[in-house]
């Protein structure tokens, strides 16, 4: 039988709320700002001092339920272990939380829904889509693929953390210019080229910014991009 976030119980994440993501660290002082296109495999991941704001959920997310680590579903592109980090706002690890992320493909295609570039349509299918549980480090790990782009939006993954039954906190995790750019030059994404949008005029990304993803590569295993939140 699968498991889903439901069956891990609703009773664990009881009386926690949330409204708001900070990253890394509690002093809330400054603001980050997308990088426009230095900084090698940079990002901070949420350095301290840098708020993390909630930002939309876009029109495509599902409430699938399904907890699973590898979202990839064999789906071509630059193999990504995605490392999300969740903390309170004393910076106390909080586990027990569940986070769903969810991102498109290499060619810009979400699955679940029709019309998606091209005129595809997704309906049913569940390909770079998941959800895992914080562990007692608050970390919850996927493996997935490096997200292609689509026309007028930056690279981005989206994420949302559970912090209980009621109440939720949802945002977007962006990447390094330099990342981006080394990896769209290889297959399968160098057939569609360069995203058209950088991070400095993705609308969504400027009107709330949020520190970039730290991005690592290892030449056998593929790239590893952290982020550490806080629930407030």
């Amino acid at each position: 039988m699968t498991l889903t976030r439901r069956d891990f119980g609703r009773n664990v994440l009881a009386g926690i709320t949330a409204s708001t993501l900070i990253g890394a660290g509690c002093d809330s002082g400054s603001t980050g700002a997308p990088d426009a296109g230095s900084g090698g495999s940079g990002g901070d991941g949420g350095n301290a001092c840098t708020l993390y704001p909630e930002q939309t959920a876009g029109p495509f997310y599902l409430d699938l339920d399904l907890l699973r680590r590898d979202i990839s579903e064999g789906k071509p592109g630059a193999p990504l272990s995605l490392i999300v980090q969740v903390q309170a706002e004393d910076c106390s690890p909080l586990r027990d939380l569940a986070v769903d992320v969810w991102h498109c493909d290499a060619e810009g295609v979400y699955s679940g829904f029709p019309n998606q570039l091209g005129g595809l349509d997704t309906s049913g299918e569940t390909f770079l889509r998941g959800t895992q549980v914080t562990d007692a480090d608050g970390i919850a790990q996927f493996e997935s693929i490096y997200p292609g782009w689509y026309p007028g939006r930056t690279t981005h993954i989206h994420f949302r953390v559970h912090a209980s039954s009621r109440a939720e906190a949802t945002s977007q995790l962006y990447f390094p210019e330099s990342v981006t750019e080394e990896i769209y030059l290889g297959s399968p994404y160098d057939a569609r080229g360069q995203k058209d949008t950088p991070n400095a005029l993705d609308g969504i990304a400027i009107a709330n910014p949020a520190p970039l993803a730290m991005v690592t590569s290892n030449a056998s295993t593929g790239y590893v991009a952290r982020i550490l939140v806080t629930v407030a």
